[in-house]
């Protein structure tokens, strides 16, 4: 993914200008900035939520820009929230299989006149969540509402939503909000793992530096909506221009 000089204005806020970015394919690169700096908003803008007022957006070397969230979604871009989103009042495995539908290949017609095309897609796509849920460790809880779930598990739960979508770029936002030590050195292995498993690039916001600095090859900062320094975890962890960032002092060097 390229991010090329995006730029967006809410009125007269200006919320993120002359943001790039560019990740290589298998990639586990974060994003990092100071509460207000404008990391939410880009990845609003990479998933569609949010129109750019300037700049532009590749994927795998075609534009997303102005496409619809669920286009993007189809192309194989998907994310996670920072507050749990999921639908509550569905079941485990449902949370997981609507995102299959994405891909059906039994389509609304067969589904309409409940031909055995449909119920062979349906079928293919139970099998398939329940492999996902295996992963993540939920296969014994697929008839649970999500709502019931510990809040650890419901965050399993999202990711293994997103990873439903089939895509090859997880963006995940603030994964670890809410997480004891415990769960968020889980949390860890689990991002490398599903990484390299599932050949995926990932993109990361996250408030742990002990998890950013852990799990990221490289990180850019965001700081009033513009990227500030790019580097690797060392790199970044010296960055006077980052140091000042967070801490609002100079920084002598």
């Amino acid at each position: 993914m390229e991010i090329n000089n995006v730029g967006i204005s809410f009125g007269g806020l200006r919320a993120v200008s002359n943001c790039n970015i560019a990740i290589k394919p298998g990639e586990l690169v974060g994003l990092i900035g100071p509460n207000g700096a404008g990391k939410t908003t880009v990845f609003n803008m990479l998933t569609g939520v949010y129109l750019p007022t300037e700049g532009d957006i590749i994927f795998e070397g075609k534009s997303v820009v102005g496409l619809k969230p669920y286009h993007i979604t189809a192309r194989g871009i998907a994310r996670t929230f920072q507050n749990i989103r999921l639908f509550k009042d569905l079941t485990v495995l449902d949370n997981v299989k609507i995102p299959y539908h994405i891909h059906a290949k039994h389509g609304v017609f067969s589904s309409v006149f409940r031909l055995p095309r449909h119920f062979r897609g349906e079928e293919e796509i139970t099998q398939k969540a329940m492999e996902c849920l295996e992963v993540f460790g939920l296969a014994d809880k697929k008839q649970e509402l999500s709502k019931n779930l510990p809040y650890g598990q419901q965050r399993r739960l999202e990711i293994a939503r997103a990873l439903a979508a089939q895509p090859r770029l997880l963006l995940l936002d603030e994964p670890a909000a809410g997480m004891n030590p415990h769960e968020t050195r889980d949390l860890m292995e689990l991002i490398r793992w599903i990484r390299d498993q599932f050949h995926l690039t990932i993109l990361l916001i996250e408030h742990d530096m002990s998890l950013v600095m852990g799990v990221c090859e490289r990180i850019y900062v965001l700081d009033y909506g513009k990227v500030i320094a790019e580097g690797t975890p060392d790199e970044i962890k010296r960055n006077p221009k980052v140091i000042q960032a967070y801490l609002g002092e100079e920084v002598r060097v």
